[in-house]
């Protein structure tokens, strides 16, 4: 029941969002973290921060590019199942749904641009990370690999 409110509540803010003017759009700050892999590899990505309900309903929409060490880290205020979907994102994302202490819990590898399939976590979460479409892959990033920011436990 409060899985189906957050997705009612996140509805509703895209609808407000898709009727907005571009000059609308809500700012981000910019941080940074590190994928560490079990494989040894250490991955820096420059973030920028949606923790709030405006700014996480906008996340990435109408951007048509974004650097290779880029993504947006969608931060919630309590662990949670999440679901995400593409509309008006233009480009494929990997989303890496991620547990308090910033382990990955699970990937969702190259997210179809423009769908409106849901996107859901295997279990709460307590942010997501989204990096350019076949990224994970690329460097080897699996379930279980740590995330370290000041978000998490780990820091």
């Amino acid at each position: 029941m409060v899985g189906r409110m957050v997705q009612g509540a996140m509805a509703l803010v895209l609808l407000v969002m898709m009727a907005l003017p571009a000059a609308a759009l809500e700012g981000f700050q910019k941080s940074s973290l590190t994928v560490e892999t079990a494989s040894g590899g250490k991955f820096r990505f420059d973030v920028e921060l949606a923790e709030t309900m405006a700014q996480q309903a906008q996340g990435l929409m109408f951007r048509e590019r974004m650097a290779d060490d880029a993504g947006m880290l969608f931060i919630y205020d309590s662990v949670r199942p999440a679901s995400f979907w593409m509309k008006n994102t233009l480009i494929p994302l990997d989303m890496l749904f991620i547990g308090a202490d910033g382990r990955i819990v699970n990937i969702h590898e190259r997210a179809v641009p423009q769908s409106l399939d849901s996107i859901n976590s295997a279990g709460p979460v307590k942010a997501i990370l989204e990096l350019n479409g076949g990224m994970s892959a690329r460097l080897g990033i699996r379930p279980g690999d740590l995330v370290r920011h000041s978000t998490f436990a780990n820091k």
